[in-house]
């Protein structure tokens, strides 16, 4: 099933840009916007609202199933600081990366120059950017609230509380335990059926942004596109390679295993769409549930490579755009700005593009220049979306491999894609870094 789904994807992508590109020569823009674009809309924000629908019970149950099952509280504390490690080093490298590539392409150079009142429009109000505010929203005050709005940073606090206090209780809550055990049984069952739906939802995504803006827009942003990919496929190599000094050859293995949550980050332009999935393949690849529960939405908050290479990118792109000559101090000074502001963004929309503004605001720079890369900021997204599977991907796989809690994946297990979900959800052997616990497979 696996394979054909690959396929699947692959042939909805080919479809969609060729739909897409011939309507975009066949029929009128009004046309399309008014009658056939929301058609196409509709095939793949069914298919995002699905998704939504399966993120926040799945994050919650498997992050209380896998505290609640570790025994060894010192664990968790100890892969939340090698994570949040990894996390920042990774940012600081993507960003610096971003920086030092955008110096040297200078893509911004002869590049159009917008009105003010475009990028005022598609971006919105901005707010400024302030640090308290960001550490409040972390706690949540209501609990069904951060479910409700699938604010997975809120979903993780109240997970890893509700599963510290299920582990201290101990017998008295094996029933709440055993609970939430099926419902990430079963919300991984569900996930299969969704991603059934995904090859029409990659359709209709790329037929959408084609038939909207068509393919000879990338012509005329042909430079920045090829030097931003260019960029996104050395930040490839890079954390790859930092994962092979770990995994070793399993690193093409992993690679092998994450290719459909690729597909589907990088046609839907949405990390939260590839979530479910990455989570099963993980499970495939040999990482306990109980740990890829607490890494990746951990590191949809604060491990998002793409994204901030894209930022970083993009605001010496406008500076570039408009003549401005940027001191190493203050493109350092920006770099830490965006590190800092760029951490939970993943479940605002446009979260980049507000970033880049409000970073363009604060340093003096022409906030209308938001507008230059408007025109293909769905290309772009796509780029930098998959770029944070593949970051999230080799972190958690690097930390489980760091705790000596990698177990070997089963072959056998490639046609059943939910075979391996209770044993990497359930975690009774505890979070203990014996590596014998784990030789007989046993999770």
């Amino acid at each position: 099933m696996d394979r054909k789904l690959t396929l699947y994807i692959l042939i909805g992508m080919v479809l969609g840009v060729v739909v897409g590109q011939v309507l975009n020569q066949s029929v009128p823009a009004d046309v399309i916007k008014a009658d056939i674009a929301p058609w196409f809309k509709l095939l793949s924000d069914i298919f995002l609202n699905l998704i939504k629908m399966l993120v926040a019970p799945l994050v919650l149950s498997t992050i209380v199933v896998g505290i609640a099952h570790m025994g060894d509280s010192a664990a968790l504390g100890r892969i939340g600081v090698r994570a949040l490690a990894w996390f920042i080093t990774a940012s600081l490298v993507s960003i610096g990366l971003g920086l030092i590539l955008v110096n040297f392409f200078q893509p911004g150079i002869g590049a159009p120059i917008p009105d003010a009142s475009a990028a005022a429009a598609a971006v919105g109000e901005v707010k400024e950017l302030k640090a308290t505010e960001f550490i409040l929203s972390i706690f949540p005050k209501n609990a069904v609230e951060a479910l409700a709005t699938n604010n997975i940073l809120q979903i993780l606090v109240f997970s890893i509380f509700a599963g510290v206090a299920l582990s201290a209780i101990g017998e008295r809550g094996k029933a709440l335990v055993t609970g939430a055990d099926a419902l990430a049984e079963m919300m991984l069952q569900v996930t299969g059926y969704v991603m059934r739906y995904a090859p029409i939802a990659v359709f209709g995504a790329l037929a959408n942004v084609v038939a909207a803006s068509g393919l000879a827009i990338l012509g005329t942003y042909l430079t920045l596109l090829t030097e931003f990919y260019l960029s996104l496929v050395l930040l490839w190599i890079i954390l790859l390679s930092a994962g092979a000094v770990f995994l070793g050859k399993r690193i093409w293995v992993l690679i092998r295993y994450i290719r459909q949550p690729l597909m589907i980050a990088f046609s839907t332009a949405s990390s939260e769409a590839a979530l479910p999935k990455l989570f099963e393949q993980l499970d495939r690849f040999g990482v306990p549930r109980r740990i890829s529960g607490f890494m990746l939405p951990l590191g949809y908050s604060f491990n998002l490579d793409g994204s901030m290479m894209y930022m970083s990118f993009a605001t010496l792109f406008i500076a570039q755009a408009y003549g401005i000559e940027l001191s190493i101090g203050t493109q350092i000074m920006i770099l830490l700005t965006l590190m800092i502001s760029s951490k939970g963004i993943a479940a605002v929309p446009r979260a980049s593009l507000v970033v880049i503004t409000g970073t363009l605001a604060m340093f003096g720079l022409p906030v209308e220049g938001v507008a230059i890369i408007l025109a293909i900021d769905q290309f772009l997204d796509m780029g930098r979306t998959a770029t944070n599977v593949v970051g999230n991907a080799v972190a958690t796989a690097v930390i489980t491999k760091w705790e000596g809690m990698l177990e070997v994946e089963e072959p056998e297990i490639v046609d059943h894609p939910h075979a391996p979900a209770h044993t990497a959800a359930d975690g009774r052997a505890g979070l203990e870094l014996d590596p014998s616990n784990f030789e007989d497979g046993k999770g």
